[in-house]
């Protein structure tokens, strides 16, 4: 088993204990002095996990005279022997000022950044990696890679997913559960909608991404080739799962599965806001979206790298959202929902190691094979945007393109605006 205790040792060292870089290490901002942009090949998005108790969010490890934030997702890539991120440290204005660098190998093919939790410190810092002039991102794929909550239904501990639909579930009115109609399966109700259950009637624009199913299962097939982690402590917790059969998944080995994901500030635990959430993934993506993980970050990453692909500073259809199941987004029978969000989940060590088991097979794969298949992109067969279409093109689920054109003006702006006119009122 992964000692938990030893997961942050290696930066710690690095950052904080060793007082002078390596010399091939590039400390501080990559300013002028003739120095091109970095182009990488594959740049590695994690967010930052504290440890295995859900009630401890905040741990500060002090390196006088800086604090840093112990960070498990990004350290799984530090000190590993297929190549070596922390080569090349380059502070980027705008980055979290916990974590205010990018990390690169020596000859900066591969990238490695953290943005912070929750999506406000996901989207700011990706912005920031967008707009940065120190990179060329326009050939770069992204590899979102983090830990996550998953369904018993679909996974289980150790789980590595791929998504091809990221839903913003929580973005809905919430009523009380206690204040609820004795009629309403859930507080939630989706934005201009009366009921839930519903599809929203107005639109953020952030409610549901689409990424490219080709480059995920391109993807799927070379995270396939690594060899998942998994230990008797997550093994025995599982098997609290075998006594449903619709939780048969949960009660199964790791292994790498197509399922899509959920976000929300909102870390929620329990039946009831679990089925809201999967119905809301369900009814949102017009049935094609297999509500499987939990999160907090990827719909402010998407949002960030979709204008960042209006720009054409990016190419959207170059992301992958890989996560690892840490934690059930729900009980097993028997066990109360305080229980499963407050108990110690075994299944963060194994999250953990499986990020670079699975990921690493994935960006050495793009790497390796870059002139012969992934320079030139993995041509999509499928709609890859958000909800309104600002890419081009129309979703089959919501209202379609709201833009008259590629790039060009809105055409619609709001299902309730359409809906109000139909009935009459203002």
């Amino acid at each position: 088993m992964l000692a938990l205790a030893s997961l942050g040792l290696y930066t710690l060292l690095r950052l904080c204990l060793i007082p002078v870089a390596s010399a091939s290490s590039v400390v501080g901002p990559w300013y002028g002095g003739g120095h091109s942009k970095i182009a990488p090949k594959v740049f590695i998005l994690d967010a930052v996990s504290h440890g295995p108790l859900r009630v401890s969010r905040l741990l500060l490890f002090r390196c006088s005279p800086l604090y840093f934030q112990f960070d498990a997702e990004g350290d799984s890539w530090y000190g590993i022997p297929e190549f070596d991120v922390l080569a090349r440290n380059i502070t980027v204005p705008g980055f979290s000022p916990l974590f205010p660098d990018a990390h690169c190998t020596r000859v900066g093919s591969i990238c490695q950044l953290t943005t912070g939790e929750a999506e406000i410190n996901a989207a700011s810092t990706i912005t920031a990696l967008v707009l940065s002039p120190l990179f060329d991102l326009r050939q770069t794929y992204f590899l979102v890679a983090g830990i996550a909550g998953i369904s018993p239904k679909e996974g289980t501990l150790g789980t590595v997913t791929f998504a091809r639909f990221a839903v913003q579930v929580a973005l809905q009115y919430e009523f009380d559960a206690r204040e609820i109609p004795a009629d309403w399966p859930t507080g939630y109700v989706p934005q201009g909608s009366l009921v839930p259950g519903t599809y929203p009637q107005s639109l953020y624009g952030t409610e549901v991404f689409e990424l490219n199913e080709d480059l995920r299962q391109a993807a799927i097939k070379l995270a396939k080739t690594g060899t998942l982690a998994d230990d008797a402590q997550s093994q025995a917790y599982r098997a609290h799962y075998a006594n449903a059969t619709s939780f048969a998944a949960g009660a199964a080995g790791p292994s790498v599965v197509a399922c899509d994901t959920a976000t929300s500030d909102v870390f929620w635990s329990g039946n009831l806001l679990a089925d809201a959430f999967e119905n809301a993934t369900h009814i949102w993506t017009n049935g094609s979206a297999t509500y499987c993980t939990t999160q907090q970050e990827d719909n402010g990453i998407l949002e960030a790298l979709l204008r960042g692909a209006r720009a054409r500073l990016v190419d959207f259809a170059r992301v992958l959202i890989m996560r690892t199941a840490s934690d059930f987004d729900r009980p097993y029978p028997g066990q109360s929902a305080e229980a499963n969000l407050f108990a110690f989940s075994p299944g963060f060590a194994i999250s953990i190691a499986n990020l670079p088991a699975a990921g690493v097979p994935v960006v050495k794969g793009i790497v390796a094979q870059w002139h012969s298949r992934f320079k030139a992109g993995i041509r999509p067969s499928n709609y890859v945007g958000d909800v309104w279409g600002s890419l081009g093109g129309a979703p089959d689920y919501g209202p379609g393109s709201i833009f008259a054109n590629k790039g060009g003006v809105v055409a619609r702006r709001s299902l309730r605006r359409d809906s109000a006119a139909r009935r009459g009122t203002n």
